[in-house]
Parts: structure tokens; C-alpha cells; sequence
């Protein structure tokens, strides 16, 4: 049975009622043909379709971006690159499935590709931890990168995680340090670094892949410092008001953009990127050749002059001083007043 969110239950019903038709076609009404009514219907099915996808609210587009159905990362390496060939484990503790790396061909470029990977059922999940990595896995990471640097072939991330895994092991293999390292270490390498969210961006489980270059990300994937239930579980004491808390983070694709946190949206085919993997992986394509093209024109001090001014600058903000704090005079003037 095919996977349906709750707001795709309109369609539903029409692909219902058109299927019953089909099979059963002496129900038709009786004013019109049997081929026109089933016009008909294709047609409310095409406008419902687009009335509730070009509408969607912020946390309708998180539930799409986990979608069961929603491509992953190694469907991607397989579609929009070619030649991929896995490399594994970091040489200090394990090989961590979460994360899947190795050197692929991205049209004419040999590139190092990485991205974090879930599983489509229950002993997948299980293998690749839900797609949340390990401190092992960001040091095979890093330890991949720091080849490519070698060697001059530019890095592809792709994202799609909820955050790094957050278990005792974890900790006691240091895994705020592992990411750490990869924050700072990702700001120094000297080829292009091009990074794509391709479904969920968590925390600091995506940042430890993040930094960029540049920074793309798909129509309907998200990018965030904590899910939006963990948001309302704070600050609603209750997880139900996710929906709430997905509108007050600014979590999507269009936010991000106009918050300069990313770079470009990728397009996704209507109704999501698991509707057509073989469009959105073209779409994914075309923009990183687009995007490594424009980074490699530049002089290597100069992309890490701008990749390191990128990540400066998020998080600034102002804030405008209440009438009463601006009419309060001086310190000195206090002084003066007194003496």
C-alpha cells in the first residue's frame, strides 16, 4: 500500500472514485459520456493536486521531507552520479553505516561524495542507525576529505539526517568533539565543498557535513538547530504542537533563502521528490555542476576567504532599543544633574 500524509487524502478519494469508475463504468452518470466524466475526474484530481502542493505549510513540507517513499543518498549517488565506488571505516574505531562516502564522476568531474543515509525498513534502519551517525562516521568523513584535499577533487555532501546519534556510546567516543573537528577542518580545505539537504538537515548531525561553499537544498527538505518537536516540547511543554513550531523556526526551503542560510532551491517534481526520482536527481545535477563551476573560477584564498565570511555571518540579528531605554539620558548627564 502506498504511503499517504493526511493532506493528500483529497486525492485520494478522487483516485478512489476514478478507479471505481474505471471498474465499474454502468455507474456512470447518465448526463454525460462514460469518457467525459472520467476527464472529469483526471482533471479534479490535477487541480486538487496542485491547489494543495504550491500551498503547503511548513510543517506539511517537514512531513514531506521524511517521507518513507523520499529518495535518499544512495539513491542520488546512483542517479545523478555515476562510477561511485564506497570507501569505509575511519581507521581509529569503525565503520559507521550512517554514513556513506566514496569517489564518484559527476559528469566530467571526479568528485568525493558523502551523505548521510537511512534505511527503507526495519533491518535497514537498524544498519544504518535511522541515518543519525556516530563520531565514527563524521571521522571517516573527514578522513575522506582530507584525501580529496590531497589529491585536489572536489567534495559533494549530501544531507539527510534528524542530528547525530545522541546515545552513551556516542558521548563516550566524544561525538561534539568529532563534529567539532569537522567544523573547523571543513573551513580550511582548499577545494570546492558543495553541499545539498536533501531531505532533513538536523542540528549539529548536518553541520558536521555542512560547511560549504555553497549550500543547496531541495524544495521540500528542511534545515534546523532542533526538530519541531523537540521546539514545542520546550517551549509548549507539549510535542503536539509541532505545526506551530515548524512556522516559528523558519525551517524551510523559501525561509532559508531569504535568511541567506542557503544558496539555491532545488525544484522537486509535484507531490515531492519520491513521485520522480529520475527528474529530481537531473534537478540535483545540474545545480551542483552549476554552483562547482562558479567555485572552482575562483582563486583558492579567495573561496576560503568567502566560505569562511558565509558562516560567519549567520546568526546576526539587531534589535531596536524600547522608547524608555532611549529616553533615559546618559550616565555622565546623571552625574551632571547631581553635582
Amino acid at each position: 500500500m502506498k504511503h499517504r500524509l493526511d493532506f493528500e487524502k483529497p486525492i485520494l478519494e478522487l483516485q478512489s472514485k476514478l478507479e471505481e469508475l474505471r471498474a465499474h463504468p454502468e455507474k456512470h452518470s447518465l448526463g454525460i459520456s462514460f469518457e467525459e466524466e472520467i476527464l472529469i475526474i483526471e482533471k479534479k484530481i490535477e487541480e486538487t493536486r496542485r491547489q494543495i502542493f504550491l500551498n503547503l505549510t511548513p510543517w506539511q513540507r517537514v512531513q514531506l521531507a521524511r517521507h518513507p517513499k523520499r529518495p535518499y543518498t544512495l539513491d542520488y549517488f546512483s542517479k545523478a552520479f555515476t562510477d561511485f565506488q564506497e570507501l569505509h571505516g575511519d581507521r581509529l574505531y569503525a565503520d559507521d553505516h550512517a554514513m556513506v562516502c566514496g569517489f564518484a564522476m559527476l559528469g566530467e568531474h571526479r568528485v568525493l561524495v558523502i551523505g548521510t543515509q537511512k534505511g527503507r525498513d526495519t533491518k535497514e534502519n537498524i544498519l544504518r542507525n535511522f541515518g543519525s551517525a556516530h563520531p565514527e562516521g563524521y571521522r571517516k568523513a573527514l578522513r575522506l576529505m582530507r584525501l580529496a584535499n590531497k589529491f585536489g577533487l572536489p567534495i559533494i555532501t549530501l544531507i539527510d539526517t534528524a542530528g547525530a546519534y545522541p546515545g552513551v556510546g556516542a558521548e563516550e567516543r566524544h561525538i561534539a568533539e568529532a563534529i567539532a573537528v569537522n567544523l573547523r577542518e571543513m573551513t580550511l580545505l582548499e577545494v570546492p565543498i558543495i553541499t545539498a539537504v536533501i531531505g532533513e538537515g538536523g542540528s549539529g548531525g548536518a553541520l558536521g557535513i555542512g560547511v560549504a561553499d555553497r549550500v543547496l537544498i531541495l524544495e521540500n527538505a528542511y534545515y534546523s538547530v532542533i526538530s519541531p518537536e523537540g521546539c514545542a516540547a520546550i517551549l509548549w511543554k507539549d510535542r503536539a504542537n509541532a505545526a506551530k513550531a515548524a512556522a516559528a523556526l523558519r525551517i524551510t526551503a523559501k525561509d532559508l533563502l531569504e535568511l541567506k542560510l542557503v544558496d539555491e532551491i532545488i525544484p522537486e517534481p509535484l507531490g515531492g521528490a519520491h513521485t520522480d526520482l529520475g527528474q529530481t536527481a537531473e534537478n540535483l545535477k545540474a545545480a551542483l555542476l552549476k554552483h562547482l563551476a562558479e567555485v572552482q573560477a575562483l582563486p583558492t584564498a579567495e573561496r576560503l576567504k568567502k566560505r569562511y565570511e558565509k558562516f560567519r555571518a549567520h546568526g546576526h540579528f539587531t534589535e531596536k532599543a524600547n522608547d524608555a531605554a532611549q529616553m533615559k539620558p546618559p550616565r555622565n548627564a546623571e552625574t551632571a544633574v547631581t553635582a
